[in-house]
This record gives C-alpha cells, sequence and structure tokens, in this order.
C-alpha cells in the first residue's frame, strides 16, 4: 500500500473495521485514524469522541498490531472490539513501518442497530418538491436516543423507521436507576450515569408518553409506573410557595442561566404534568389524572404572571432578567402555555429577532446555533401559523447542516457557531475542540417529525392511532406534500395537492376502526366533501370535520 490511505464512506457509520492482509513481513505495522468531518482527516490522528481538548488530538489513532499483540499475521483481520468506533465517514489507514503491507477486501461492521436486519427499510416517509434541497431523504437518518432528547428523537424513530426498541430500553435503563430513596432520575444512564437535571428527568418523563402514545405499549408502562409516580413526586415537590419549580439539578443542553425559578425548566414541567395526566387517563386512573392536569393549570397561570413581558411580545429566562431565551419561548407556543392565538404570534415574530444567516442565535447560549432547540422553534412556527418563517429555518440551519463541506452530509450535526463552525460549546464544557462536536445527533432531527405531522399534517392523538388528526399546513412555498407511516394498527398515509388559489385535494388511508379529525388549513376555504359527498352539519364544523378510519378523498372548494 501507499504510505497512506484516505477512505471517504458513502455515508456515516460506526462499528469494527475488518480486513484482509494479503502480504506482510515481520516489521509491518499500520494504523487507523477516524473521522465524521472530512476537517479533521489526518494519517495522525482521529477526531476526538473520547474528551474534549484545545490541542485536539486526544483521540490518537488505533495502531495495528493492536497491543499486546506484537507483530501482523496475513488473512483476515478485525478491529478488537473494545475499540469500536461509534461514529465516522472517513478513514484513514497509514503504513507506520518500512515494512510493507497489502490490504483488500475492507469493510465495517455496523454496531449501532444490531437488532435490524435492513436499515433502509423505513416503515415512514415525507416527500414534497422544495428546491432548496437536493437529498431527499436527508431528515430520515438519525435516529439515535439520549434520554434528554426523547422529545425530539423518539417522534423521528416513529415517523422514520418506527423502530422504538431502542427508545423501550433507554427508558427501562433510567427509571432502573432511579434514587430510589428521592425518586431523581439521572441525566444519564450507564456508563455515564451523570446526575443532577431537572430538564433531563423531566424529558425521560416526556419521552415515555411519547413511547406509549407511539407503542402502546400497556405492559411497558405497568412495569415502570410506580417509579413513575415517584419521579413525577420528586419533581412536583420542586415547585415552591411561588408556584413555579424551583431548578436546583443544572445539568442541561448547555445553556446558561438555568437555575432558580427559570421558565424553560417551569414550562419542561408543565408538559410533564400534561402529557402524565394523559398517562393516568389512559390508564383510567381519573383521580390521578385530574390532580396532575390541575397542577398544570394553576403552573400556567404562574407561569405567564412571572415570565410574560407584554411590552417585548416574549417570555424571560427568570424572575430577575430581561433575557429572552429561545428555549423556554419555543416551549411556551409548542406546549400550549400561550394564552391565545394573537399571543403564539406575537412569540413567534419575536424569535425570529435572534435569527442570523444560518438560524436562530439563543440569548442563553451565545455564539451558538443549537439545532436541538431550534427544532422546537420550527415547531412552534407552524403551531402559530407562520408556515412560510418555519420553512425559512429549515432552509437556513437544516440546509446549511446538510451541504456544507465540514459535515458528513447524511447525518446531523450535535451544533455549530453562529458562523456555522465546528467550534460548537467552545466555551462552554468542549474546550475550543472543534473536533469533539458530534456529526450525528439524535436531537438535531426535530424537522423529521415536523415535516409529517405540520406538513403533511398526519399525526396520532392517541395510544397506536386508535384516534388521528389530519391538519395539513399548506402556507409554506411547497404546493403538494405526501406522507406514511406505520402503527400495530396499520397504515396511515395523506397525499394533498393545493388547487387554485384556495382549494385542497387529498387522499387519505387509515386503518378501518379508528377515527379522526380532518382541520382545513389557513388559506384553504370551500365545501368540505368525503369521496363527492358534501358533509352533514353534525359531522362537524366548517373548519374540522369528523372522520372514521378508511380509505378516502377530500376536498374543498
Amino acid at each position: 500500500m501507499a504510505r497512506n490511505e484516505a477512505l471517504t464512506l458513502a455515508t456515516q457509520v460506526g462499528g469494527l473495521i475488518s480486513m484482509n492482509f494479503d502480504s506482510v513481513n515481520s516489521s509491518s505495522s499500520i494504523s487507523l485514524a477516524f473521522t465524521e468531518s472530512s476537517m479533521f482527516i489526518n494519517p495522525l490522528l482521529s477526531d476526538d469522541s473520547s474528551f474534549p481538548i484545545a490541542t485536539m488530538n486526544y483521540d490518537g489513532v488505533l495502531p495495528v498490531p493492536v497491543p499486546p499483540s506484537t507483530a501482523l499475521k496475513p488473512g483476515f483481520w478485525t478491529q478488537p472490539a473494545f475499540s469500536l468506533r461509534g461514529g465516522f465517514r472517513y478513514l484513514t489507514i497509514a503504513l507506520t513501518s518500512v515494512g510493507g503491507v497489502s490490504i483488500s477486501n475492507i469493510s465495517c461492521e455496523i454496531s449501532f442497530m444490531p437488532h435490524v436486519d435492513d436499515m433502509t427499510a423505513y416503515t415512514g416517509y415525507f416527500y414534497a418538491k422544495d428546491s432548496e434541497f437536493e437529498d431527499e431523504d436527508f431528515l430520515t437518518k438519525c435516529t439515535a436516543v439520549w434520554p434528554g432528547d426523547m422529545g425530539i428523537a423518539v417522534p423521528t424513530q416513529f415517523v422514520s423507521t418506527f423502530d422504538l426498541l431502542p427508545t423501550k430500553n433507554a427508558l427501562s435503563t433510567m427509571f432502573a436507576h432511579i434514587n430510589p430513596t428521592t425518586g431523581a432520575l439521572p441525566e444519564s444512564g450507564p456508563p455515564l450515569s451523570q446526575l443532577g437535571s431537572d430538564t433531563y428527568h423531566c424529558w425521560t418523563m416526556i419521552g415515555s408518553y411519547n413511547y406509549y402514545l407511539y407503542s402502546g405499549d400497556d405492559e411497558w408502562l405497568s412495569s415502570i409506573w410506580a417509579n413513575y409516580t415517584k419521579a413525577m413526586s420528586f419533581i412536583v415537590g420542586k415547585v415552591d410557595s411561588s408556584g413555579l419549580m424551583n431548578v436546583t439539578g443544572l445539568r442541561d443542553w448547555a445553556r446558561q442561566g438555568g437555575g432558580g425559578h427559570n421558565s424553560e425548566g417551569n414550562a419542561i414541567l408543565y408538559r410533564v404534568l400534561i402529557t402524565g395526566s394523559e398517562l393516568a387517563s389512559f390508564q383510567n386512573l381519573s383521580t390521578l389524572s385530574s390532580t396532575w392536569s390541575k397542577n398544570a393549570s394553576t403552573l400556567k397561570t404562574n407561569f405567564n404572571n412571572a415570565f410574560w413581558m407584554p411590552d417585548v411580545g416574549l417570555y424571560r429566562d427568570n424572575t430577575s432578567t430581561t433575557l429572552t431565551p429561545q428555549d423556554a419561548n419555543s416551549f411556551a407556543i409548542l406546549f400550549n402555555l400561550t394564552e391565545s392565538d394573537a399571543q403564539k404570534v406575537q412569540v413567534s415574530n419575536g424569535l425570529e429577532k435572534n435569527w442570523g444567516p444560518l438560524g436562530p442565535v439563543p440569548p442563553e447560549l451565545m455564539d451558538t446555533i443549537s439545532p436541538f432547540i431550534s427544532g422546537f422553534e420550527l415547531q412552534a412556527h407552524f403551531e402559530a401559523g407562520n408556515d412560510t418563517r418555519a420553512f425559512d429555518l429549515l432552509h437556513r440551519e437544516w440546509g446549511y447542516m446538510l451541504y456544507t463541506n465540514l459535515s458528513v452530509q447524511s447525518t446531523l450535526l450535535e451544533g455549530m457557531t453562529a458562523n456555522g463552525s465546528l467550534f460548537y460549546r467552545y466555551f462552554q464544557g468542549y474546550n475550543d475542540d472543534a473536533a469533539y462536536t458530534s456529526h450525528s445527533h439524535g436531537w438535531s432531527s426535530g424537522p423529521t417529525s415536523a415535516l409529517t405531522i405540520y406538513v403533511a399534517g398526519l399525526s396520532v392523538t392517541s395510544p397506536q392511532g386508535q384516534t388521528w388528526s389530519l391538519a395539513p399546513h399548506v402556507g409554506g412555498p411547497t404546493g403538494s406534500a405526501q406522507a406514511g407511516f406505520s402503527t400495530a394498527l396499520g397504515w396511515y398515509e395523506v397525499v394533498w395537492d393545493r388547487v387554485g388559489n384556495s382549494g385542497l385535494d387529498l387522499n387519505v388511508t387509515t386503518p378501518a376502526g379508528t377515527t379522526g379529525v380532518f382541520v382545513v388549513p389557513n388559506g384553504i376555504s370551500g365545501t368540505v366533501k368525503v369521496n363527492g359527498r358534501t358533509l352533514d352539519p353534525a359531522e362537524g364544523n366548517t373548519r374540522s370535520v369528523k372522520l372514521a378510519g378508511g380509505v378516502f378523498r377530500i376536498t374543498v372548494s
């Protein structure tokens, strides 16, 4: 082989490298260097996956033969499992000896989905023509689950692969490691097992709702319910005499200033109470459901009294500042903490003021773009009825991540600086190490579910999709869209086309025995017909129509 060979893989991978050593001698040796970004292709160094360091040389290379072996042997070789590389697109093989070596049959055994035979066999899809994007499949490729990311990653899994086993395992692990005395959940599972995060505690609980909504897994819900209620008691116990949660577990997505009576933490707690109430209701625990629902209602009132700044049109970060965070304001719209549609529009308008050329720069973490929080903001703009603004954000932020030469161009960046560099969090824990930034982060995949739920308009509203909603958002740049996904009950699909200035034509498939609601989109008007039949007023009003599952055509004209 030549002194150095850099191999470019078609997409981001992770796993164990194998190869044939066809010809070696007693002194032959090589090294393997791995990197996600082409920016860090180097025969002497891998990118840093283990620890961030300013010199960007923490991980080094994998020497072959791998100690304690001292000599290469001809034949088939596989990388030892202890040195498995979790994510890379570029592999550099460097000759590190005078003695030469001949290599063939280089391969990588993917390690991150061992239970799946065909990783391209998506059960869900979304399609729409958009001149800004060439890669039609880009948003269905990053489905890793972390406990703090479950508000994003679980819906991603549902609409793309319907592979909920990793979610189930992750959630079960978190509840298995609950503090049996206090009810506190860890921030992360083994081997890190980090503690002290009130918000990640909440995200695990929200993830539990998401998993059950999509799976209807009664056996699993029963198995974790005692620990779930203990976790609820722990987090609700942090609500003090102010009527707000006093955030003391400060670990979070990297935002600054998250302690005390913080709007982000309280917004997430509100979502925990709402989803907890629904989980209790699904189990016919009406008293518990009512209690948590009333707690949520009280918290919503206190939230608006404490944080809303009417002269600014945004929520403030805490009770002693005027800083208006991206996260809490996005959550306020998305989780329905706002008190009117007009207020949602105000907040949506205010959020846009933080935008730069590549997307929002959160005041709570300056010189940073967080696709995690931007994923919630994207949904918030749809919720506020600002479809064009949502698409603008999609084009700016995710368009850049997918097509910049700095990225792997197949999975999604953990984050970046305001000018698009990889020095994400350089001043907040990552020690000026651009080689440490992840290029395959499930928390960045917010558009995956948003396109199906908002643009196509198809979502489930009760476990397994026994009830569903069809509420397309047609105000963006595309004149048509289609999407589909599966649950245990069957196949759900919608294909819609705008007709003229105010008409809409939809072909819909949902499982027999289910029921749903069609909401006429903003900008669409006329008579609603299902399979050519004008609906009776008893079947709905002019903007919302009740439907039974099946295969049918809806026209609005």
